[in-house]
């Protein structure tokens, strides 16, 4: 590879010279890399641009597969989920789910809380924590009275500030508080709406200290670290839930109705009890949650952490789902904490976003809630599932064959004799590659030489 000195400017370059900045020093071949990044570009010029402006330094689109989960029933009410993802069998596994639950009652679901939290974190020397207890405690309607300009939309929206505390953190940190506030946001994610609430107690902070006469001159200097929301949300939760009588609980999985629910929350007590199965139980979970966080515009990574955070919450990560036997019903349900928003961000921008949010009926922020943890819920029950019964690599693999043929370049026709020979077959990557090399006539080792390049 060439030596490639560093840009000054960057950014400032037309996306055209980006481009050719790029692939003339990065790209193995020019001409292919020009057509394949153009190739993404959108047809309508005014979308692109909108694409274009949403990050810095855009040469191109990265597309994910947009698809729908449909029949989902939530609390009496038929949904098709919008999901966005490139693993295979997701929209499958959430499909069959939700097909299966149909006929028991869909699922239920209910917001616990929307609490979402923010922190002016601090440093306060002052030797008696009572002296800055006093002075908070005497100056706390100034936080909410100077921030009014900044919430004063959102109060007529029915949400703002709910409440402030102060938190001595001086066991970690010497010197360490927190001003600690909950924030209602309503339909919007809130993030800069908190942020900026949270600067604005910041600069309060320090005003306020400088003149108090609560505290010793000596005492009255305070450094403000940082100001900024929390994503761990452990009181913004919702819980989505499916039930039914074990007798019917069975179905097509080619076990009896009892042994599978015996089994099935067995799997689910070990996810609770084991790290290493907890991770990966979540993880499927989370495939679901995504999917639909993604195609709805808001930020997975905000919800990704928050979640695997909640699910360490008591000390020892566990299990986000639950399963029970009760006499004659199974339950299976999900606590998690998800802050989502339908309006601000992309939610309104992004066509494909804006598309989803219709097809769900422009739900509330409160009602996203309820159909994300649903679809969680319904990706983790195929999961564990096909888990108990055939195992997980019989479905999944027979997804991810289409890959598997795409990445040979398989055509049409060899793609249906293919999929058709793995009717009565397991799926694995070798075993594909052996099949596709004697239907074409050529040796294995030439195909996986052609494949590593």
């Amino acid at each position: 590879m060439k030596t490639v000195k560093p840009i000054k400017g960057f950014s400032k370059l037309s996306k055209e010279a980006k481009i050719e900045w790029l692939i003339n020093n990065f790209s193995e071949s020019a001409d292919e890399s020009l057509d394949m990044l153009q190739g993404y570009w959108h047809s309508k010029p005014e979308v692109q641009k909108l694409h274009d402006e949403f990050i810095e330094n855009t040469v191109s689109n990265f597309y994910l597969p947009f698809g729908v989960a449909p029949n989902f029933l939530i609390n009496g009410k038929m949904y098709a989920v919008p999901m966005a993802t490139e693993e295979s069998s997701v929209v499958a596994a959430a499909s069959k789910a939700a097909n299966f639950w149909l006929d028991r009652g869909g699922f239920h679901t209910t917001v616990i809380s929307t609490k979402k939290v923010g922190h002016v974190h601090f440093i306060w020397n002052g030797e008696n924590a009572e002296n800055l207890n006093q002075f908070f405690e005497s100056n706390k309607s100034k936080f909410f009275e100077n921030a009014a300009d900044i919430t004063k939309n959102m109060v007529n929206r029915g949400g703002g500030i709910l409440d402030i505390k102060l938190k001595d953190k001086t066991e970690l940190e010497p010197g360490y508080y927190q001003l600690e506030a909950e924030f209602e946001t309503c339909d919007s994610m809130g993030a800069n709406f908190i942020n900026s609430c949270l600067e604005n107690f910041a600069q309060t902070l320090r005003l306020e200290i400088e003149q108090s006469e609560l505290l010793p001159k000596d005492e009255r200097t305070v450094q403000v670290v940082m100001s900024i929301l929390s994503n761990y949300t452990p009181e913004c939760i919702v819980r989505a839930e499916v039930n039914c009588k074990i007798e019917e609980i069975s179905e097509g999985s080619g076990i009896g109705n009892m042994e599978f629910a015996q089994k099935f929350c067995r799997a689910i007590r070990i996810a609770e009890s084991e790290p290493y199965r907890a991770v990966t139980h979540n993880k499927g979970i989370m495939n679901g949650v995504d999917s639909v966080v993604i195609a709805t515009g808001n930020d997975f990574r905000a919800v990704e952490a928050c979640a695997h955070a909640y699910a360490a919450r008591n000390g020892k990560y566990s299990s986000l789902t639950h399963a029970e036997i009760n006499g004659e019903h199974f339950r299976f349900y999900i606590e998690i904490p998800l802050a989502l928003g339908t309006v601000g961000g992309i939610t309104g921008l992004h066509p494909i976003v804006k598309f989803a949010h219709e097809m769900m009926g422009h739900p509330t922020a409160a009602e996203l809630m309820q159909i994300v943890a649903a679809a969680g819920l319904a990706q983790n029950f195929s999961a564990v599932r096909s888990l108990i019964t055939s195992g997980i690599q019989k479905g999944h693999m027979k997804m991810h064959l289409l890959n598997i043929l795409n990445q040979l370049e398989a055509t049409e026709d060899e793609k249906v004799r293919i999929i058709d020979y793995f009717k009565d077959n397991v799926v694995s990557f070798s075993e594909t590659v052996r099949v596709f090399c004697e239907m074409r006539g050529v040796a294995q080792e030439q195909t996986a030489k052609r494949q590593s390049h």
